[in-house]
């Protein structure tokens, strides 16, 4: 399991860049952003299963990241990958945080979400 603990450590430490809590509604939810332009590169957030078409109850932690469309479709039929949540399912991405994708493949996909939107 990767805590979000450790994808802001990540960030902080690979681009200096801190969190953004936009959405007052959902206070959990993180934005990381480009300094300058502001444009988002991942979206880490707390989300209830049912909302996402999981089994069981309760919530999982995911992010949302950028990649080519052919990358997304192969992903999403991996375990572990699922359609974007917040964003463009065609160019955007959810990865569950559960454990199922390795910690060095999200942070693999962060840095590549980074060079995409930037």
């Amino acid at each position: 399991m990767i805590k979000r603990s450790e994808i802001q450590d990540y960030v902080q430490r690979r681009y200096g860049i801190g969190p953004d809590y936009t959405f007052a509604q959902y206070p959990d939810y993180a934005v990381f952003r480009h300094p300058g332009d502001e444009k988002w590169f991942c979206l880490l957030m707390t989300v209830a299963k049912d909302r996402l078409g999981l089994e069981g109850e309760g919530e999982c932690d995911l992010i949302d990241v950028k990649s080519p469309p052919m990358k997304v479709d192969d992903l999403r039929t991996q375990p572990g990958y699922r359609p974007a949540y917040h964003m463009n399912k065609t160019h955007w991405l959810s990865v569950l945080l559960d454990g199922r994708v390795k910690r060095e493949t999200l942070f693999d996909l962060i840095d590549h979400s980074f060079e995409l939107t930037r």
